[in-house]
């Protein structure tokens, strides 16, 4: 009889990622409960609750990788070195992220459907705290989604399935949230399956084959690029938002600037993330000619 982690191994993909989500939601409840009852700010208990969530899902992922799937270096599978090129490349994504956000508003601008004000004094601030909060996002789920989960689909299933296979998952698990909220956001669902989409073909953009004396070894791409174009999306977003230099002037539905302010859930920033798409699944099918 195979030991648990044997049969835990050849469970499909998804009962895995379901595995692994329900042991880390145990072991991480016996901590969130205490900073729930203990704090009594709602930003600081969600910010010190997903801190502890993150920590123990690195510790865990570690674990898992090397017991049920025997990978020594399990952060390198999943595509998160530390060294010059991804250092280059996270920079190269932030640019692209930043630059291709603010050129989204600059259109809506020409339209007159943005209006731009002064910043505010304490903008340099604002730009330090938003640069931080994007590169802790970016890293955070460019990890999970794009490294750990997109491993997981890619040793079950093609390339093409577990591309959109990880793009819905990302995409649902940005809507848990009451059900009229559900219905009322919907337009961003279609935006965030094709960032999910982007992120993966930045990522094999990346990759590469290495041939060996003992066997061909397939570099499934790195982090470096998605998690600085997640995070530069998110500072371009927190720079013009939370640093108040753009406003909605109205003059069209919400549904085509986004709902809610959100340049990726209206049907201009659906347009521009096509854009996107086309043009990083050809650099990905490149990579790999």
């Amino acid at each position: 009889m195979k030991p648990p982690l044997d049969q835990l191994r050849n469970f499909p993909a998804p009962l895995r990622i379901v595995a692994f989500l329900l042991l880390l939601g145990i072991i991480w409840l016996p901590f969130a409960i205490p900073i729930a009852l203990w704090s009594r700010d709602p930003n600081q208990t969600t910010i010190w609750a997903m801190l502890v969530l993150f920590v123990e899902f690195l510790l865990l992922v570690r674990w898992w990788g090397r017991q049920i799937h025997h990978e020594r270096q399990v952060f390198q599978t999943y595509g998160l070195t530390l060294n010059r090129i991804s250092l280059v490349e996270g920079l190269q994504g932030l640019g692209w992220g930043t630059a291709s956000l603010l050129l989204l508003f600059l259109v809506q601008s020409l339209a007159g459907w943005v209006s731009w004000r002064p910043p505010q004094v304490s903008f340099g601030q604002i730009i330090l705290e938003g640069l931080l909060v994007a590169l802790g996002v970016g890293l955070a789920e460019e990890l999970v989604f794009r490294g750990w989960i997109l491993d997981e689909l890619q040793r079950d299933y093609s390339p093409g399935v577990a591309l959109w296979a990880n793009s819905g998952v990302f995409a649902a698990l940005h809507f848990i949230k009451p059900l009229p909220e559900i219905i009322r956001t919907f337009p961003q669902f279609p935006g965030l399956v094709l960032l999910g989409a982007i992120l993966v073909w930045m990522k094999r953009s990346t990759r590469s084959q290495q041939r060996t004396a003992v066997k061909l070894i397939t570099h499934n791409g790195r982090l470096g690029l998605p998690i600085g174009f997640h995070a530069g999306l998110v500072w371009g977003y927190y720079l013009l938002k939370v640093g108040g230099l753009v406003t909605l002037t109205n003059r069209v539905p919400a549904w085509v600037t986004g709902i809610d302010e959100n340049p990726l859930a209206g049907l201009v920033g659906l347009l521009f993330l096509a854009s996107l798409a086309i043009y990083w699944r050809r650099r990905s099918a490149k990579s790999w000619a």
